[in-house]
């Protein structure tokens, strides 16, 4: 999580002053970084003492945090946007709140690295040659990461449920595209959740968001984590309980006339 409390003190008030060289050392940056991002508004002039411009400690908790905003993947643009929302006195914190719960990840899953022959070993093959296009098809799916060690797994339950398949008879192929269709018609199921929640929950309070409710949409989004989650999870229990039942009462049923065919032709 971003320390956004270094915004509690502007620019002007206190603490040590750098010349543009200094400042830019202490924050990581360079120079040139420096007065870009004086240029955007995404730190304020310095304060100026004849020639020289003097920054202070203020300007470097600022340059920090846009690096910090940076690193987890925000442009420029949208650093500006989260300064501005705080120059009017909105709570960054609250913002940065609101965006972690929405991008955080949503399985609690540890990526391994599997080596090439291990991972054809799990499916059957004594070569990963014979595995060459689900592997393939699993790259494109985000499954497989290639590296210099092998295979990064992004989920080890897929894998495995992948390798549980396979071990019970179902061609590798055939694992592979049932994971394909799974993924297909998850992100419609994940789409539907997302879209209700946005229609009925985001789009009523306007845009741009009320600061006043940030907090409680941040909240709406991580009960949705473990609702959303548990919703699907008891209704393909429900389906595959209805599922499973229907194909097996046809398969008794076909059984039971075949004997009794059987019996009565003895």
């Amino acid at each position: 999580m971003v320390d956004v409390n270094v915004e509690a003190r502007h620019p002007d008030e206190g603490g040590g002053e750098y010349r543009i060289d200094e400042l830019a050392r202490l924050a990581g940056t360079t120079v040139r970084n420096v007065r870009a991002y004086q240029d955007r508004g995404l730190i304020p002039p310095p304060r100026r003492a004849g020639r020289v411009g003097l920054y202070s400690e203020a300007h470097l908790a600022r340059l920090r945090l846009v690096a910090s905003l940076l690193e987890r993947g925000y442009t420029l643009a949208n650093i500006r946007e989260l300064i501005t929302a705080w120059e009017s006195g909105t709570d960054v914190a609250e913002l940065l709140g609101l965006e972690a719960a929405i991008v955080a990840p949503w399985s609690s899953e540890e990526p391994t690295v599997v080596a090439a022959g291990d991972l054809a070993a799990m499916f059957g093959a004594a070569d990963p040659a014979e595995v060459l296009p689900s592997i393939a098809t699993s790259i494109e799916m985000g499954l497989l990461e290639p590296t210099t060690d092998g295979f990064v797994v992004r989920s080890p339950v897929i894998l495995r449920a992948g390798a549980e398949l396979v071990a019970a008879g179902i061609p590798l192929e055939a694992a592979v595209q049932l994971a394909v269709q799974l993924r297909a018609d998850l992100d419609a199921v994940a789409a539907l959740f997302v879209d209700t929640v946005v229609t009925n929950v985001f789009d009523p309070v306007g845009d741009p968001i009320p600061a006043s409710e940030i907090p409680r949409l941040t909240e709406v989004v991580r009960r949705l984590r473990p609702l959303a989650a548990e919703a699907v999870a008891a209704e393909l229990a429900v389906a595959m309980e209805r599922r499973v039942q229907t194909v097996l009462r046809e398969r008794l049923g076909r059984l039971l006339h075949e004997t009794r065919t059987q019996t009565e032709a003895s």
